[in-house]
């Protein structure tokens, strides 16, 4: 017979460990399908950390990768503080990438202290307008938030290709489905010449310190704090529920809304239907992995980043599937959600006597 006992207050090595052992133990993991794939496994994990780590164009390109998983993982990590289950940052991001090509493809211009804001704002904006609707739906009238952002997923996909076939298609992209390109006063600039990571990652860690002292040391935190651990008894004591809700939704579309501009303003320069592959969805994990800590975000985002631009450099040397990324980065995510039971819980296996 298995008893589940809670825990009374776990160690903080048990409760800060777990995410960092999980993700070993991912990584350790990969070497069965590797080996099922033929791969010399100590060869292809040397591959991975250097195509990660092994000279500054790798560091630049993981820091590149990790930058839009910093800003959805924020965004999960907002919403799920407050029990507000947003599946939808891959569309919040998606809008706010089109809001920043709309305005900042030459509709005005001015110079780059007064356009990189503007792009950034709209971005924001957009993505926050987009998670707002779905939560007052759910404060309003109980609707599930994880079917309607889910859904709307697709959705602002859908339309984002209409705009790029009509009246967001650039007339030089030869029939290519991609936006007019962000003029250069709207770019962000390069944080290194000649390297693809750009002010993004700036305004992406300056969101992550941000939001932990907003959610640590503010009222409006302690608020969300509260809806998040129990919403009946946060609205008996004062608390509005809605307005909270609504103050979450704006955070955490308005913070993946940003993941679009940087990629659009920073790493690719214009909007096109293969503009994430997947960020919106990846942010979630970086959250968990986080166990929903703002600065935590950071370095799971930086873990994530490096699995993948690792990952896809060992599969062009040894020629293993680069899904293997996908597959390290999911067994990581098993791994917390296991060992995040059982720093909650204490398992006891009971043996039942038997009668007479």
């Amino acid at each position: 017979m298995i008893r589940f006992e809670p825990r009374t207050n776990p160690s903080a090595i048990m409760v800060y460990g777990v995410p960092v052992l999980a993700a070993i133990i991912a990584i350790l993991l990969a070497a069965i399908p590797l080996a099922l794939a033929g791969a010399p496994i100590i060869k292809a994990y040397g591959l991975m950390m250097s195509g990660a780590f092994g000279s500054m164009f790798s560091i630049s390109e993981m820091l590149t990768r990790a930058t839009p998983l910093i800003l959805t993982g924020l965004a999960a990590a907002i919403a799920f503080r407050a029990k507000l289950w947003n599946i939808g940052a891959e569309g919040q991001l998606y809008m706010g990438a089109m809001a920043a090509v709309a305005i900042g493809s030459g509709v005005i211009d001015g110079p780059s202290y007064i356009m990189i804001p503007v792009v950034l704002i709209a971005g924001a904006a957009a993505g926050a307008v987009m998670l707002i609707g779905p939560t007052l739906l759910k404060t309003r009238l109980g609707v599930d938030e994880v079917v309607t952002t889910l859904l709307l997923n697709f959705i602002v996909i859908l339309f984002v290709q209409m705009m790029l076939e009509g009246a967001l298609k650039d007339p030089m992209s030869m029939g290519w489905p991609q936006s007019e390109p962000v003029i250069d006063n709207a770019v962000l600039p390069p944080l290194i010449e000649r390297m693809r990571v750009h002010l993004g990652l700036v305004i992406a860690l300056i969101c992550a310190v941000a939001l932990a002292i907003f959610v640590k040391r503010t009222i409006w935190g302690f608020e969300i704090r509260a809806v998040g651990e129990n919403a009946a008894a946060a609205k008996f004591s004062g608390i509005s529920v809605t307005k909270t809700m609504v103050l979450v939704a704006m955070l955490s579309g308005g913070l993946a809304g940003l993941a679009g501009v940087s990629e659009v303003a920073g790493t690719r320069g214009y909007l096109a239907t293969d503009l994430s592959p997947g960020y919106g969805y990846a942010g979630i994990v970086v959250a968990m992995l986080a166990r929903l800590s703002p600065i935590g975000v950071i370095i799971s985002a930086l873990f994530v980043a490096s699995v993948f631009v690792g990952a896809d450099s060992m599969s062009r040397a040894i020629g293993v599937s680069s899904y293997l990324a996908d597959l390290i980065v999911a067994m990581a995510l098993l791994c917390v959600l296991i060992g995040g039971f059982l720093t909650r819980f204490k398992v006891h296996f009971e043996h039942q006597k038997s009668a007479g």
